[in-house]
């Protein structure tokens, strides 16, 4: 089953997520080439596809996994939670309808 992954950067992450960006993306690249990753990626805290020194205001990963067990245990060992770049994570079935 699908699991969204909605996370929400704390104040003044833009630092902290540059940091830890390397690792973060590693994670996700294994989750693509195990075909369990569906979408992944920031919201820009403007609307803008660069947002420059406004950062990002948070991220969605909507991935595989057997459980949401496992969907909550993966998240919380994402790099970016141990970085502090993010203030809540929420983790949820996700049921893909289109396309």
């Amino acid at each position: 089953m699908y699991y969204a992954i909605i996370s929400e950067d704390a104040s003044d992450s833009r630092e902290r997520r540059a940091g830890a960006r390397d690792a973060h993306l590693e994670r996700l690249r294994q989750l693509r080439d195990d075909g369990r990753l569906l979408v992944a990626g920031p919201n820009p805290a403007i609307d803008a596809d660069d947002p420059g020194e406004a950062g990002f205001s948070g991220s969605v990963v909507i991935a595989e996994f057997d459980s949401l067990a496992s969907a909550r245990a993966w998240a919380d060992a994402d790099p970016y939670v141990a970085a502090g770049v993010y203030r809540a994570v929420t983790v949820k079935p996700f049921k893909k309808v289109l396309p």
